[in-house]
Parts: structure tokens; C-alpha cells; sequence
């Protein structure tokens, strides 16, 4: 490693976020400070798509909600790379980038950058550097309007956007290709989908007591009567339709937030059921926790195990996994051990390697869908949303709205 990459590595291991820094070519004219793995790859793969490659400097993210002071860090150490050497000619191209965030607060990893900035005034003058800037998530609108402000005073070129430009666009602009070379690569239409729907629910008709403990250990539900699915809609669900508006879903992990965020997804699409049936959580399971289905309560159970939530569920073929870097390759092990799941999140990041192709191997092997890993999830517009895909909070007018983001699921 590079000092500077020595330098990022232990940052990174000092903090719960993610600092990460590879210096690729360090006479390119092409730098990168990216927010988020997953648009740290998108920002690359577009560079090289437009034939710049062998200008690309660098690559890296600052993701996972870091303070001001460790966002300050790590725009220092890339600036001052920029900065070196002799200036190039051509001038160079410093591309601030990342996507919507979920949990990191916009204004606040700016501030950093911005302080940063203003330090190198001078060398990002003398080096004729010009500036990208494109984000979107909490305080996004303050960071941006930062932003602008100091591009009128630090006597830089900065160009400002927001979450209404796409990721890629911004890279051919910061590149000057015009819009006729923009590469298109032409898409296979998928084949029609086959009409699914919801299988029948057949009842008891007992009144049951709200959390009273079921003769096989389960908790019943806040419904007036036990319900039980038929799962013939999910065995007929074709393999390019990985999910619906009956899909159901494990939570693995205690994550009330995501959990309610989906349910919240679930009732304003007009779901007769919540997407989540329950949680998984190893190190204390064997309760109930309350969430909110509209404006009424509802509990869901929390398992120990997969095979103790799968005994109980036979209608889910979906998990959710918010496993930490650590535990995600022996639990995602675990749960590809059950047929009955066919799609698998893996949120995690940080996850090595090694492990991520292993996963893929078997998934391959078992027809398993593979979403991440280092993944926010993503959203089927009317049917299912994954953990925290969107943001903290999905403004919608009306049941049959349509969300026109992350309709396309990518796999590891």
C-alpha cells in the first residue's frame, strides 16, 4: 500500500464507517471521492465505459455515516494526491459523487469536504481542477447550497446537482463527451410475466388472544383469527419474477426501522399483508415486537434460528439479511440450506471477496437470488421494498403510486 492508502486503512479500522482508498494511477487526470461502495463502482464503471480508464486515478468510498472530522480526513488525503506533481495541461476533473443516502447526513460529511477544499485553494488553482458535485439524502439540499457558496468564492469551477441528475450523467459532463457518444447498450426485453395471484387464505374461526403463546411455542398475531397462507402462488412464480405483491420476507437481524419503513411501503401500495412475516435475531430471540400497519398495531415474532421461522412460515421465499461483514457468509450458509427461499439481500459491507463469490457458487447451484453483497436493497414498484431502499421515509399521494427508483435488481 501506498502511504496514503496505509494512512485511509486505519482510519477506517478506528471507525464503525467505511473509509476506502485505492490509488489506481497517480498521473491521472480523473479523481474520484464517492459516497457509497455501490456508487463508488457505478462512478468507475461509467469512467471507463466513456474510454477514460487509463485516466482514472483512483477508487474508493466514504460511506456509513461518518463525522465531519473523518470526512475532513479523507478529503484532505485526496486532495492533496490531486495536487501533486506538475500540472497537467488538459487540467484535472474531481468527480464528488455518491447516490441518495439512506443514513449519512449530507451536510454535515460536507462540511468536511469543504474545509478540506478550502485548504488546498491554491494547488487545486494551480493544478486547474474542476469540481463535480453530485449528491442527494438527509440535509441534502444544505450541503449542496454549501457547496455552490464556496464555488463562488474559492475561485474554482464546482458544478452542483442534485438527486434529480442522474449518477450517470454527471460523468460524461465532467468528461465533455458530447450526448451522441454516449454508449447505449441495447436491452433484451424480458419475456412477458405470467399473471400471479395471491393464493387464498383459508381461517380458523376462533378468537385468539393477541400475543398468547401457541401450543408449537408461536405467538399469535394481532388479527381476530389465525390465518393461513396458501403458498401455490409462490411455487408458481416464475424465476424472472422474483417478487410480487404476495411476496413475503425474514428480517434477519434486529432492524425495527427498515422493518417498519417496508410495512409502511406495504400498506400505502394497498398490500392485503405486511411483506414481513418476522425476525430473526440468534442472540435474543422468542418475543414479539409492535410495529404499525397504517394507523393500527401489529406484532411481529422474533426466532432465534432460520429453522424455527421457516417451520412457522411456510408462505416466505424471501430473507432480508442485515448481518454484520462478520456473521453474513455463515448465516447466508445457513439460509441457503432451505429450498423454500429463493431471494436473499445481503446488506452488509465490507464482505470479503472470497466470501461473496462462494455465496454466488452455491446460489448458482440452487437458483437463488443474490441482491448485494454492500447493497441498500432495492423496490418493486406496488409489490416489495427491501430494507431501507429509498430513504428514510417514502412520500406517496395515493395506494397505486409508482416509485420510479431501483427497479433493477443487481447481483453480485
Amino acid at each position: 500500500m501506498t502511504k496514503e492508502e496505509a494512512y485511509i486503512q486505519k482510519l477506517d479500522s478506528s471507525t464503525g464507517a467505511s473509509l476506502k482508498l485505492t490509488v489506481l494511477n497517480p498521473e491521472g487526470r480523473i479523481w474520484t471521492m464517492v459516497a457509497g461502495g455501490g456508487a463508488s463502482v457505478v462512478y468507475s464503471d461509467a469512467i471507463a465505459a466513456h474510454g477514460f480508464a487509463d485516466e482514472l486515478a483512483n477508487y474508493g468510498e466514504y460511506s456509513g455515516a461518518p463525522t465531519e472530522g473523518q470526512t475532513y480526513e479523507y478529503a484532505k488525503t485526496i486532495l492533496d494526491l490531486v495536487t501533486r506533481g506538475k500540472p497537467n495541461p488538459k487540467g484535472k476533473i474531481l468527480i464528488i459523487g455518491g447516490g441518495i443516502a439512506n443514513f449519512t447526513n449530507v451536510a454535515a460529511t460536507f462540511k468536511g469536504i469543504i474545509r478540506a477544499l478550502k485548504e488546498f485553494k491554491t494547488p487545486l488553482i494551480n493544478h486547474q481542477v474542476k469540481i463535480y458535485v453530485r449528491r442527494g439524502g438527509p440535509n441534502y439540499q444544505e450541503g449542496l447550497k454549501a457547496m455552490r457558496l464556496l464555488g463562488e468564492s474559492l475561485g474554482v469551477p464546482i458544478k452542483v446537482y442534485g438527486p434529480e441528475t442522474h449518477i450517470t450523467e454527471i460523468v460524461p459532463l465532467a468528461l465533455g463527451v458530447r450526448t451522441s457518444d454516449r454508449i447505449h447498450v441495447p436491452q433484451t426485453p424480458l419475456p412477458p410475466p405470467t399473471p400471479t395471484t395471491p393464493g387464498p387464505r383459508t381461517a380458523a374461526t376462533e378468537p385468539v388472544t393477541i400475543g398468547a403463546i401457541q401450543p408449537g411455542g408461536g405467538r399469535n398475531q394481532p388479527q381476530d383469527q389465525i390465518v393461513h397462507f396458501d403458498t401455490t402462488a409462490m411455487k408458481q412464480r416464475p424465476d424472472y419474477l422474483p417478487l410480487d405483491n404476495s411476496t413475503r420476507s425474514f428480517v434477519y437481524g434486529l432492524q425495527p426501522r427498515a422493518i417498519q419503513g417496508m410495512l409502511d411501503f406495504d400498506y400505502s401500495c394497498g398490500r392485503t399483508s405486511a411483506s414481513v412475516a418476522a425476525m430473526i435475531y440468534p442472540f435474543g430471540g422468542h418475543h414479539i415486537q409492535k410495529f404499525y400497519w397504517g394507523t393500527k398495531e401489529t406484532l411481529l415474532p422474533v426466532y432465534t434460528s432460520i429453522d424455527e421461522a421457516i417451520a412457522k412460515h411456510q408462505d416466505v421465499d424471501v430473507v432480508v439479511n442485515f448481518a454484520s461483514s462478520r456473521s453474513v457468509y455463515s448465516s447466508t450458509l445457513e439460509i441457503m440450506q432451505h429450498s423454500q427461499i429463493r431471494t436473499i439481500a445481503l446488506i452488509a459491507e465490507g464482505v470479503p471477496e472470497r466470501h461473496a463469490r462462494e455465496i454466488l457458487h452455491l446460489a448458482k447451484a440452487k437458483d437463488v437470488l443474490i441482491v448485494g453483497p454492500a447493497t441498500v436493497g432495492g423496490i418493486k414498484p406496488g409489490c416489495f421494498r427491501i430494507g431501507n431502499s429509498g430513504g428514510w421515509v417514502l412520500h406517496v399521494n395515493s395506494p397505486d403510486f409508482t416509485i420510479l427508483m431501483l427497479i433493477n435488481f443487481l447481483t453480485a
